[in-house]
C-alpha cells in the first residue's frame, strides 16, 4: 500500500510539473504587440517627416506613451512581421487596422531608415488589411487618413520636395517629381529633402493630414488634425480625431477590438 501511495505521489508530482511547464511555455509563446510610436496631433511636438522616423531615437516618456508623441527606440529596432495602426481616445481603441508586411523580420528602423528613403516610395504590405475593426460610435471617418481609405501601406512617400511617412495606396500617391503637396497621411512635410532626411525650413511639417484633394496652386487650405504643424500659410488646424498608435509584432496578427485599453505591450 505504501509503495502504491508513493507511486501516486510521484505521478501527481510529475503531472504538476508538466502542467507548470506548459504554463511557462505558453507565457513564452504568447503573441505580443509592442508600441513603437504614438502620434498626438495636438501635444505641442511635431513629428512631421524628419523627426524620429529615420533615426529611431527615443521620444517622449513611458509614463505618457499613449498621451503624447512617443517613440520607443527599443521597439523601433525589433524585427516585425505585422503592423497595427490604432486610432484611440485616451488609450481606448477607437479603430484599428492590421497588415502583414511584404518582407518579414525587418524592423521599423530598417523600413524607415535613410537607406530606404532614397528613392523611398515603398509599398510595404500586400493583400490589404487582415483586420479592420471600427467602433460603432467612432466619428470623423469620412476623411481619416487611415480609416477612410483602403489598400496597403506606403512608406517614405517622397515626391518633389515633399514627404509622407505613412499613406495608403487607395489614397492619392503623388508622382516622384510631382510637387503638388497632395499626398496625405501620417508624418508629413511640404518642404524638406525626403531622400536624405534633411529639413528645409520649419514652415511645413505636420503630424496628421486628412484625406482631401488639395493640390498646390489651386488649393490653399490643407485640412490637418490638431495644432502640431509649422506656420505655413496653407496649413489649417482642425479637430483631433484621436491619437494614432503604431504597434508591431512578430507573431500576433489579431489586435484587440475597439473599446479595449491599450498598453505598451499587449498580449493576445
Amino acid at each position: 500500500k505504501q509503495w502504491y501511495q508513493r507511486r501516486v505521489a510521484i505521478t501527481a508530482g510529475r503531472v504538476e510539473a508538466l502542467e507548470k511547464n506548459k504554463v511557462e511555455q505558453a507565457k513564452l509563446t504568447q503573441a505580443r504587440w509592442h508600441l513603437g510610436m504614438n502620434i498626438n496631433p495636438a501635444d505641442g511636438h511635431i513629428f512631421g517627416y524628419i523627426v524620429g522616423w529615420a533615426t529611431g531615437h527615443n521620444i517622449g516618456s513611458d509614463e505618457k506613451a499613449l498621451e503624447a508623441d512617443f517613440l520607443s527606440a527599443e521597439v523601433w529596432e525589433e524585427p516585425a512581421n505585422h503592423i497595427a495602426i490604432v486610432r484611440h481616445q485616451d488609450g481606448i481603441v477607437d479603430a484599428v487596422k492590421v497588415w502583414q508586411f511584404k518582407y518579414w523580420g525587418k524592423s521599423l528602423l530598417h523600413r524607415f531608415g535613410r537607406k530606404k528613403m532614397n528613392p523611398g516610395r515603398q509599398i510595404v504590405t500586400e493583400g490589404g488589411p487582415i483586420q479592420e475593426s471600427i467602433a460603432e460610435d467612432a466619428e470623423n471617418l469620412d476623411d481619416d487618413p487611415i480609416f477612410s481609405v483602403g489598400g496597403d501601406l506606403a512608406f517614405n512617400w517622397a515626391y518633389g520636395n515633399n514627404g509622407c511617412r505613412i499613406a495608403l495606396t487607395e489614397g492619392h500617391l503623388s508622382g516622384a517629381n510631382e510637387n503638388d503637396d497632395n499626398t496625405h497621411g501620417l508624418g508629413n512635410d511640404y518642404r524638406c529633402n525626403p531622400l536624405d532626411n534633411t529639413r528645409i525650413g520649419s514652415l511645413w511639417p505636420h503630424d496628421v493630414s486628412n484625406i482631401q484633394d488639395c493640390p498646390l496652386g489651386s488649393c490653399n487650405h490643407v485640412r490637418l488634425q490638431g495644432t502640431d504643424h509649422g506656420s505655413g500659410s496653407s496649413l489649417m488646424s482642425g479637430p483631433v480625431y484621436g491619437s494614432y498608435a503604431i504597434y508591431v509584432s512578430m507573431d500576433a496578427h489579431k489586435f484587440p477590438e475597439p473599446g479595449q485599453q491599450l498598453a505598451q505591450e499587449i498580449k493576445v
